[in-house]
């Protein structure tokens, strides 16, 4: 198998966030992903999802 695609990646990375991971996905991460993609797409994730939360809360507050 190739590198996983950008489209895997952020399945994977959204699956680790909510603790649903299969053992085959993670395996496929492990050996044949790469460890710099899933940092950046994990990150861009936590950011998305804190803009998210404090839009949300704004607009209820607010």
């Amino acid at each position: 198998m190739s590198t996983p695609s950008l489209l895997h990646v952020v399945k994977s990375v959204l699956a680790a966030f909510i603790g649903v991971q299969s053992e085959k996905n993670r395996q496929v991460d492990f050996k044949h992903g790469s460890l710099s993609t899933y940092i950046v797409i994990g990150l861009i994730a936590t950011l998305a999802f804190v803009f998210f939360v404090k839009t949300v809360v704004s607009l209820v507050v607010g």
